[in-house]
């Protein structure tokens, strides 16, 4: 294998490139991708950097002798366009092209959008460093924000512009929003503090599109009401950023399928990251975990079975996120579902300070934890061991 080519810029994609070195390539390394940005972190951009706790130069995920030490030949600003496995070729946008014995898929996921965003001064998505300096300029005490989707992510921008004294509206499709992540029983703590720190909660009726003259005017719900607004952030949801590799020969289903080591359907070619829909070991059916935690542990695997042709190594790793919102610390691990046993095992709902865990078959695949980081670290080893046992049968 002469030239490997890593098509995304951020973590997953860093971090394979990191493995390639470090795991012995000394061939030809090309990074593409799309932002110009050397790669950088994501998660504060929704906490500390929009609250301007952070500056752009502290978000990096490399040193320069770290960059340095890599070698590689980056291709940035311009998205691939197209996989030519023919030809052993990443197309790009801008009609150029990297040859390469060796691909590694890490170009994450896409923000879906509304009516009248893309046109809509004031209206924003968070996806970039440059989409949260923007916002971050919109963002000021007295300002009425809508953000228009209930999700981690939505949940951090609408408590990180409460704390900088913005007049926050909280705005979901769902019912409970975080009902599939966490169930029924516990998703309402997560947003009853939303409301007990001044944010106007409006669940069950969608947005359906985006309010403007001159820059935003408010949001439109499915039933009429309008939601009058400064500033707009659009939170519905991402999906994988495969569009790109249509007509490739890769087996596509809500990302890119893979086994449990990270290799795709073609030789030579794995995923990472947000675009993966993977196999894992200890569970029996594919998972798509956009989460920075399988973004960092995935690349060792893919690299090791990139290098080696084969699926040699499986990835163990289980889902897990974390999240921190009005002082807060929200964290989870597993594959939980709507019809799981929910046991708090330490603390209490009342104090909003305990440990839950979620069961299925007389076993726990699940842990969540709200402001008990210590038991929570306890209890997801305890969960790593139970899923380590064979293989639930499909739900």
């Amino acid at each position: 294998m002469n030239t490997v080519a890593v098509v995304g810029s951020s973590v997953a994609g860093w971090r394979a490139a990191q493995e390639l070195r470090e795991q012995g390539f000394d061939g030809r390394l090309v990074i593409i991708g799309a932002e110009a940005h050397r790669p950088y972190d994501r998660p504060p951009l929704s906490k500390e950097f929009l609250a301007g706790q952070l500056q752009p130069e502290e978000l990096s995920l490399g040193s320069e002798q770290e960059e340095a030490d890599l070698a590689a030949e980056w291709r940035l600003g311009v998205p691939a366009a197209r996989l030519d496995t023919k030809r052993g070729a990443v197309v790009l946008a801008d009609g150029s092209e990297v040859l390469a014995d060796g691909v590694v898929l890490a170009t994450g996921s896409a923000r879906l959008n509304l009516p009248g965003t893309a046109e809509a001064p004031g209206c924003h998505r968070l996806r970039t460093v440059d989409d949260a300096l923007a916002l971050r300029g919109d963002i000021r005490a007295g300002a009425r924000v809508v953000v228009v989707g209930g999700g981690l992510i939505g949940t951090e921008i609408a408590s990180t512009c409460r704390s900088l004294g913005a007049e926050v509206t909280l705005v979901d499709a769902q019912h409970l929003p975080l009902a599939r992540t966490l169930g029924i029983e516990l998703a309402p703590l997560c947003f009853a503090q939303h409301e007990d720190y001044g944010v106007r909660v409006r669940c069950g009726t969608p947005a359906t599109r985006v309010l403007a003259d001159d820059r935003v005017t408010g949001v439109e719900l499915a039933d009429g009401r309008v939601i009058p607004a400064d500033t707009v952030v659009v939170e519905v949801g991402a999906e994988p950023a495969t569009r790109w590799l249509r007509g490739s020969g890769l087996k596509l289903r809500d990302g890119v399928v893979t086994d449990s080591g990270c290799a795709t359907s073609l030789p030579n070619v794995v995923a990472v990251g947000d675009i993966a829909r993977y196999q894992p070991v200890h569970w029996s059916r594919t998972v798509r975990s956009d989460h920075w935690s399988t973004a960092m542990n995935q690349p060792p695997v893919a690299v090791r079975n990139l290098l080696a042709g084969q699926t040699v190594a499986t990835y163990a790793g289980v889902p897990h996120f974390w999240s921190r919102q009005y002082g807060s610390t929200l964290q989870f691990a597993g594959y939980a579902g709507a019809k799981d046993r929910i046991t708090v095992v330490d603390g209490s709902l009342k104090t909003r300070r305990f440990v839950a865990t979620y069961q299925r078959g007389g076993r726990t695949i699940a842990v969540f934890a709200m402001n008990s980081p210590k038991q929570f670290a306890v209890h997801r080893r305890r969960l790593i061991t139970s899923l380590a046992a064979p293989a639930l049968s499909r739900r």
